[in-house]
């Protein structure tokens, strides 16, 4: 018993970033695009318009409670939860995912992913950079996430949104919370963070929000700031305040931007659209993401991890994120309040994808680090002090879901054993969906970025296209 202790799950190690204006501490907006500016790599070819949601579940969701059921297993194994059938024939799911069900025609189910770091920390960095971690503990990572080798990719791509964004739990937007750091390429492309539970009528986002009131403020300051500067520009033979002038206009444009406004506010999505998501921190934040990249937003990072919030009481036998060790929460009495939830919320960005027709434009992956133990395990929660059912840390299989980027869905791509231990066939690994996911993006993910020492890496050391997720012809 003693061989248990509590796992709080993914949690920073240390916060060397206290994210400010823009998610970056210490700079200021033309500073930003100052410094972004300065270490562009001019490519000469046309950006492809695509984006990702990347649907992030910290903790590690269990595979054989959602994706990758195995109910001829042992007793021990296959769980409480019986499956149902879905509309793809031979693909069942959770009973408490019914909506999953009636779409599944319309995403795909991967379950033959697998690592071997089974620590959050090494399991976080990991996933999140395709690159075997130093060390496989601590979510400081050595080698930049894949959010910010997209934001340097395509950082000549214009928008009157942040180009990469990350929507997050209140007191989670630290880059290295989840492995988001960028490493060698530098603090300006970790993500612009939004935290927060936007279901909430007093809701705001940093930085943005607040613009209806001080635009006034801004209108005299930059009038100010240009009868200031008048005499310089005049003296100016270097073309310097030309070009401070350019780098003032986008950091201003981004602040006082009406399509980032907007693109933040759902109040001004209709009601009905709203309620398919459901007023839970969880669909509201993938509707934002949705309305995000439709604004022109690439790469739109969004973590689920805490159910119990949005006017849901905390299940004294429930757990905060997904790492649903016995000792932590009655595994299966928290999927039954956790898993309806994400069924509608990621159901209804399904829908919502194909309705409005950027199912071609926008590609979706919805994934943890790693799933859970095959076996189930009883052990003396923390919180309850009564033997209760989990599952520990499991890399060696693990379940994930995508949808759009014109691909052909109503797959199930690889498969588990028959005790859901390790992959049976198409064994595949965080690379292989990275290079997809460049792949739609229009990134060569050979392409290298000098580290340090000015030593080339490239983007992704291994990896290859998961056939199976090509856009159909």
């Amino acid at each position: 018993m003693n061989a248990y202790r509590t796992c709080a799950g993914p949690v920073a190690r240390r916060e060397f970033l206290r994210l400010g204006t823009l998610g970056l501490g210490g700079l200021t907006l033309p500073q930003l695009f100052q410094l972004r500016s300065a270490q562009a790599a001019a490519s000469g070819q046309a950006e492809k318009d695509t984006a990702i949601i990347f649907v992030w579940m910290p903790g590690g969701p269990p595979h054989m409670e959602m994706y990758d059921m195995k109910p001829d297993a042992p007793s021990e194994y296959r769980g409480e939860f019986r499956p149902i059938a879905t509309t793809v024939p031979g693909l069942d799911v959770c009973e408490l995912m019914p909506r999953h069900a009636k779409l599944a025609h319309k995403y795909n189910v991967v379950r033959s992913i697998a690592h071997e770091f089974s620590d959050h920390g090494g399991g976080h960095k990991k996933f999140m950079t395709g690159r075997d971690p130093r060390s496989p503990v601590g979510f400081v990572n050595d080698a930049p996430a894949v959010g910010s080798i997209v934001a340097k990719s395509i950082e000549q791509r214009k928008a009157d949104v942040p180009n990469y964004t990350c929507i997050v739990e209140p007191g989670r937007q630290q880059v290295d919370t989840f492995s988001q750091g960028a490493a060698y390429l530098g603090p300006a492309y970790t993500p612009f963070m939004v935290p927060g539970d936007p279901s909430q009528p007093k809701f705001e986002v940093p930085n943005i929000s607040p613009i209806a009131e001080i635009t006034g403020r801004l209108d005299d300051r930059s009038r100010l700031l240009s009868q200031f500067d008048h005499f310089r520009r005049q003296a100016d033979q270097s073309g310097l305040m030309a070009s401070m002038d350019k780098f003032h206009d986008r950091a201003m444009g981004l602040l006082t931007s009406e399509k980032a406004k907007l693109a933040f506010d759902l109040s001004l999505e209709e009601e009905s659209v709203r309620d398919r998501y459901g007023k839970h921190a969880w669909g509201q934040r993938l509707l934002m993401a949705r309305r995000l990249v439709e604004a022109g937003c690439t790469f739109c990072s969004v973590v689920i991890e805490n159910p119990y919030q949005s006017g849901i009481e905390w299940l004294k036998q429930g757990t905060y994120n997904w790492d649903s060790h016995a000792v932590n929460c009655h595994m299966f009495d928290d999927l039954k309040l956790r898993l309806p939830i994400y069924d509608q919320a990621v159901t209804a960005l399904v829908e919502d994808l194909y309705n409005r027709g950027l199912d071609k434009r926008v590609l979706v992956v919805v994934t943890g680090e790693f799933g859970r133990t095959p076996r189930v395990s009883n052990v003396v929660g923390s919180q309850t002090g009564v033997m209760q059912p989990g599952r520990d840390h499991w890399p060696q299989a693990m379940s994930l879901i995508t949808f759009g980027g014109g691909q052909r869905t109503g797959q199930v791509i690889g498969s588990t054993n028959a005790k859901g231990e390790h992959p049976k066939d198409r064994p595949l690994t965080p690379n292989d969906l990275w290079a997809t996911v460049y792949r739609h993006l229009g990134i060569d993910w050979h392409a290298s970025f000098p580290d340090h020492r000015g030593r080339p890496m490239p983007i992704l050391p291994t990896g290859n296209v998961i056939d199976e997720l090509l856009p159909v012809a």
